[in-house]
């Protein structure tokens, strides 16, 4: 489905009836809704009460990018006036992966009123150059399934997974044949990419249920940076998967998809009270 916002039209879909829960995907050339919604949407079909709104962010997906789109703190913009439209004097979930988890972050920063409930999966919190990263490692390796791919291919899963399965590989080669997004729009964008103000300190706590779950083999945004915001979320679950790199929703995917459901569920006492 298309949301004409006027200078821009945002790709999103929709599914379920209920309170509603905003995705937002992670930053990548290849990047859209379907981070999300391939792994929640099974979910879901046992869990009713909940509509889930799947949205491509800017240059990503079906979203085209703009020329006047010009930073991070523009993407929120959309976001917001997204939500407004959507659903007008409605409250909202935000659920956030990676970039994603980042602009979740600057909606609460701008209009906490707006939001019931966050969830943050390996979020984005700080400057590239300003995180604290471990070693990128390999706990569970697949010499043979490593031998089916040509060496480049096997170089770039080795350096993202740290668990290397058939599942996993097959979800990688899906998502790697997907049509790519806007890299010049997107590497424009990445000029501007840390919001002017600073998420790590919220102008008042945001205590709604929240949870924020990190891999602890996360090498690209790690669990350590991510703690730092905490104190901003009295209301959140802070966990830390071993077994788990930044893709982590892979690699410990039942765990996390448990650790989602009982979110949902603070959020659901937190609204019938």
């Amino acid at each position: 489905m298309k949301c004409d916002l006027g200078n821009i039209t945002a790709y999103y879909e929709t599914y379920g009836e209920g309170k509603p829960i905003i995705f937002l995907h992670g930053w990548n050339i290849k990047g859209d809704h379907r981070q999300w919604s391939e792994i929640t949407e099974p979910f879901f079909q046992n869990k009713n009460g909940w509509q889930r709104i799947y949205v491509d962010l800017p240059g990503m997906g079906k979203t085209p990018g703009a020329d006047w789109i010009s930073n991070s703190e523009d993407v929120v913009n959309i976001l917001l006036k997204f939500i407004d439209k959507l659903l007008p004097d409605q409250k909202v979930l935000l659920a956030g992966f990676s970039y994603g988890g980042y602009i979740a972050q600057g909606i609460v920063y701008q209009k906490p009123e707006i939001v019931d409930g966050l969830c943050l999966l390996a979020p984005v919190t700080r400057d590239p150059s300003q995180r604290t990263l471990p070693e990128h490692v390999v706990l569970q390796e697949d010499k043979e399934l490593l031998a089916e791919l040509i060496p480049e291919e096997a170089q770039v899963f080795q350096m993202i997974f740290v668990v290397q399965t058939r599942k996993i590989l097959d979800a990688t080669k899906a998502f790697n044949a997907r049509e790519p997004g806007d890299q010049k729009f997107l590497d424009r964008l990445y000029e501007n990419y840390i919001f002017s103000y600073d998420v790590e300190k919220l102008p008042h706590p945001f205590d709604k249920p929240s949870l924020i779950v990190t891999g602890r083999q996360d090498a690209i945004t790690g669990y350590q940076s991510p703690w730092n915001i905490l104190h901003n979320y009295p209301r959140a679950s802070f966990i830390v998967l071993d077994k788990a790199g930044h893709i982590l929703m892979w690699e410990q995917e039942e765990l996390f998809l448990n650790l989602f459901s009982e979110w949902l569920d603070r959020v659901a006492e937190q609204i019938e009270a």
